[in-house]
């Protein structure tokens, strides 16, 4: 089809989205000029979509990037963090390997909201939006907005994330497209699978036209992951000359995991046009995200006998003595250091847990859109979501080692290479007059140490969000200020019910071990199967049977009662009531859009807690009003360029287990601890300021800087609570002193983007190239990022200047593709510098942790057989580079007056996860 027709369809899907986008539809059904023509025949996918995507972004009053399906509704990845992390300033964070979270040009990832056709939705885990949760199967349009307009909610700071849904009226009848293919994961030799199928067709009747579709999708990955992980500290006892800067291995681990994940999708929509000046639209959208894991979990407690280290302060020397009379942790007298050393008869803590997560979103919208007249129209919406977060623990087993120390190893560790840990095992010998202890004979095969069973639970936990949007909007289309301007006022009402209950099962007696048939030796409940990752261990070890482990859940379920945790349980409600009003300006030389957002929020929450020694119902209430202004400039330039500047605000709430009132009161000692339901949100302004090329006939160029500032970080703290949410029974309790999450300081993160698409094809005859070099293109995108935040004192620790969590200094991607008679070719590379993940608010930490840079290479190839039936082969994580945090102390002890050299050197965690590869079949009639 032509790629007006296109463009038509990418139009009315902007409408859909109500009112997140409506300047883009109405801008990009006027912008089908012939100069920017390309034929879309669904053979070439990468151009097809670099058109739609940049349509829609050029029409834009205000600043977006968009990833688009191709002309024949693809999307090349398999969920929405994967599509979107292509973008301009767009940063992904990832678990077990797979994109997860979206950071907007380096602000924390909780700044960015999760829309389906511009309704934001709860993430299953709270204000954290999870999008590995969401198929890319379906979008038809993933629009990123940076900056934030008056029509969108406040809760919006660095930007939002919209997944348009596909509509039958993107098509000109009937559609069928399905996709089904498998692939191997190199880790572990296991398996994945994909498939996805989407029907529509729209009829013509006496009562108007109707359009309806279904759609659904299903992967699943099998994985084995590569795992260890350190936990470092500062030892209280260890007070030796230098030990400022010494922070030591309290335990190191092995976390062996056996997943399965899996994601499905359900949607369904129906679109009645009874006249063209009308439209309702029904639509439904399920989605879920499992993952099935097991996983044998090795900790070695290098610290349960830290008593036994001497605290004198006196120098001694540093030579290495095998025999001590301690176990030899934070030991500098036996030749110890935090990267080397051993330690004598320490405790195994296993842990086997088999567990079953489930993350859901069910969103379900009516929404009506109606020229009443000339120059005026109407829109209305009503939205119901409920999103699930089920956490529960199907069973988990602890096995912990004997008090008798030569039953215990004796563990020689070695951590000088960051990416490499490969304790050795002995046994543990005593020696006599005086206590003494030795490493006996190298020991390779972890289970024959004696590790009784020490307890048994189930834990049933599920989190549920019930959320509820009223919206109504009014436009009108009229001359004003020499322009042509449309006048928008609209209200909203959102109510958000988030739900935590909490319940387990938990044996600790041989009794009770018996009645669900639990042996209490771990040999006995294990599997002969040889470790299936590839890192170095140094010891062999046992799975854990899963099968084992469910049939003593359900006995344990069948004979023994679940007790509430009720610390965990908690009944959170806020309430929005917004109105907005926003003007849009257009001139021959560009447009304005700017206006205000009012918003009252209320909270109410409802937890367990302890008020003086009693344990009681806690509620507690707040309210807030709040005005988000925000205004845009759009200059055209030229025909071909556009000079976008904005200026944005906005408030980041905190989440509902933040809010929530599971609080301890002290009236004796005057002090707080736990939730807290007065904290503020994180009020944000922010400035943009982005020059776009749209070169002709097919590229794009852009070069932008941004600044946000932030006030009223949340942060854990003690300080005054200043609030009288907790009062009761007469009792002032505003003056107490609060231990929690709360408000302090303010920062700023500034920076400048740049981004290209670029294809030869236009330019070939001009250059004299041959015809088949027009298919090589090049997409390419860098956001440079300062942040800079004021952390408040907390006790020693005195105020310093951090990055914003979540903030890489330097995020890019770099792809080049060929595609050309049927064939398309891409090769992606996307890397992110190291971020902030937390911020060390104790002397005791040893220091900031960070996760480390992260690189991702992919390949994708397509060829296109017949024009309805295409083979595929993808392959992700070509790089197979790991995961890995670290604790960095030098900002610590640089605040607290002893400078050291930033480090990168404690790895506190280490995964790798394996390439994958894939392939299959794609059909379209």
């Amino acid at each position: 089809m032509a790629h007006t027709a296109f463009l038509r369809t990418a139009s009315f899907a902007a409408i859909a989205c109500g009112l997140a986008l409506p300047s883009v539809a109405q801008a990009q059904a006027s912008s089908d000029t012939p100069d920017d023509r390309i034929i879309v025949t669904g053979s070439r996918p990468i151009a097809e979509s670099e058109a739609a995507a940049l349509a829609v972004q050029r029409a834009s009053d205000s600043l977006v990037t968009v990833a688009a399906a191709d002309g024949v509704g693809r999307l090349p990845d398999q969920n929405i963090a994967q599509a979107a992390g292509r973008l301009p300033g767009v940063a992904v964070e990832r678990d077990q390997g797979q994109a997860r979270y979206i950071s907007l040009r380096g602000a924390p990832n909780y700044w960015t909201t999760l829309s389906f056709d511009g309704i934001n939705i709860v993430s299953p885990e709270g204000r954290d939006a999870r999008f590995d949760s969401i198929p890319s199967a379906i979008a038809s349009l993933i629009v990123v907005s940076k900056a934030v307009t008056p029509d969108m909610p406040g809760e919006t700071v660095a930007g939002n994330v919209n997944v348009v849904t596909r509509s039958a009226f993107d098509y000109s009848g009937l559609r069928i497209a399905g996709k089904a293919g498998a692939g191997i994961v190199g880790l572990g030799n296991r398996n994945e699978y994909e498939g996805s199928l989407v029907v529509s067709d729209r009829v013509e009747t006496g009562a108007g036209e109707f359009g309806l579709l279904v759609s659904g999708s299903f992967y699943e990955r099998n994985m084995i992951t590569d795992n260890f992980e350190i936990d470092w500290e500062r030892v209280s006892q260890d007070q030796r000359p230098g030990n400022q800067t010494r922070f030591w291995a309290r335990e190191t681990e092995n976390k062996l995991y056996r997943l399965t994940r899996r994601n499905w999708s359900l949607s369904g929509r129906a679109d009645w046009r009874p006249t063209p000046d009308h439209q309702i639209s029904l639509r439904s959208v399920y989605t879920i995200f499992t993952d099935d894991e097991a996983r044998d979990n090795y900790i070695f407690d290098l610290d349960d006998r830290q008593s036994d280290l001497s605290n004198s302060s006196a120098p001694c020397a540093t030579t290495v003595n095998t025999s001590p009379t301690t176990t030899g942790y934070a030991d500098v007298c036996i030749g110890n250091t935090p990267l080397v050393g051993t330690v004598y008869g320490i405790d195994i803590n296993q842990r086997s847990t088999l567990r079953a997560f489930r993350q859901s979103i069910f969103t379900n919208t009516i929404e009506g859109t109606h020229d009443i007249a000339d120059d005026w129209r109407f829109a209305w919406l009503g939205n119901y979501t409920q999103s699930k977060d089920d956490r529960s623990v199907t069973g988990e087993a602890r096995w912990n080692s004997p008090s008798t120390r030569t039953l215990r190893p004796t563990v020689r560790y070695d951590f000088r290479d960051p990416f490499f840990n490969t304790p050795q095992l002995f046994t543990t010998v005593q020696l006599s007059s005086p206590t003494r202890y030795q490493a006996g004979t190298a020991v390779t095969e972890i289970d024959t140490f004696t590790k009784p069973l020490g307890q048994f639970r189930v834990l049933d936990a599920i989190d549920t969000t019930d959320a509820y949007t009223a919206r109504v909007m009014l436009a009108h289309d009229t001359a004003l200020l020499g322009g042509d301007a449309t006048i928008q006022i609209g209200a909203q009402f959102d109510q958000r019910t988030k739900r935590a209950d909490e319940a387990e099962i938990l044996l600790t007696q041989g009794a009770q071990y018996t009645a669900v048939g639990l042996p209490t030796n771990y040999n006995d409940f294990s599997i002969d199967l040889p470790f299936q990752g590839k890192l170095p261990m140094g010891y062999t070890f046992r799975y854990f049977d899963i099968d084992a482990m469910q049939a003593a859940s359900d006995a344990a379920r069948a004979n023994f009662n679940f007790t509430p945790v009720t610390g965990n349980l908690y009944d959170v409600r806020e309430q929005v009531y917004a109105a907005y009003l926003m003007g849009t300006l257009r001139y021959d030389w560009g447009s304005i859009l700017g206006g205000a957002r009012v918003e009252h929020l209320t909270n109410r929450g409802i937890a367990e807690g302890v008020i003086a020694g009693v344990n009681q119902t806690i509620t507690a209430t707040s309210d807030k009003t709040m005005v988000f202004p925000s205004l845009h400039v759009n200059v055209d330039v030229d025909d071909t360029k556009r000079l976008r500047v904005g200026y944005t605000t906005g408030a980041a709430r905190a989440d509902y287990d933040v809010l929530r009132p599971n609080v301890t009161v002290n009236d004796a000692n005057e002090t707080i601890s736990g939730g807290n339901p007065a904290v503020n949100p994180e009020r944000s302004w922010g400035l943009d300021a982005y020059l776009e090329w749209y070169v002709r006939p097919q590229g794009y160029l852009m070069v932008g800087a941004f600044y946000r500032n932030v006030s009223d970080v949340l942060y854990t703290q003690r300080r005054t609570f200043g609030s009288d949410a907790l009062n009761s029974n007469g009792v002032d309790r505003s003056g107490y002193v609060f231990s929690g999450i709360t408000n302090g300081g303010s920062g700023r993160i500034y920076g400048v983007e740049a981004a290209a698409q670029l294809q030869i094809e236009p330019w070939t005859a001009d250059l004299g190239l041959p015809e088949w070099m027009g298919g090589f293109g090049v997409s390419a995108n860098i956001t440079l990022n300062d942040s800079a935040v004021t952390k408040p004192a907390i006790g020693l620790v005195p105020a310093r200047r951090v990055r914003l969590p979540g903030t890489s200094d330097v995020v890019y991607n770099v792809g080049g593709y060929y595609e050309k008679y049927g064939l398309s070719l891409r090769l992606q590379y996307q890397r992110r510098s190291a971020w902030l993940d937390g911020i060390a608010d104790d002397l005791a930490d040893a220091g900031d942790t960070y996760w480390d840079k992260d690189d991702e290479m992919d390949f994708s190839a397509r060829y296109a057989i017949t024009q309805n039936f295409e083979i595929y082969f993808d392959a992700s994580n070509l790089l197979n580079k790991p995961g890995r945090r670290f604790s960095e102390p030098g900002n610590l002890l640089t605040a607290t007056g002893t400078p050291t050299p930033f480090t990168d050197i404690y790895t506190i965690e280490y995964e790798r996860f394996g390439r994958r590869y894939s392939g299959g079949v794609r059909v379209t009639f």
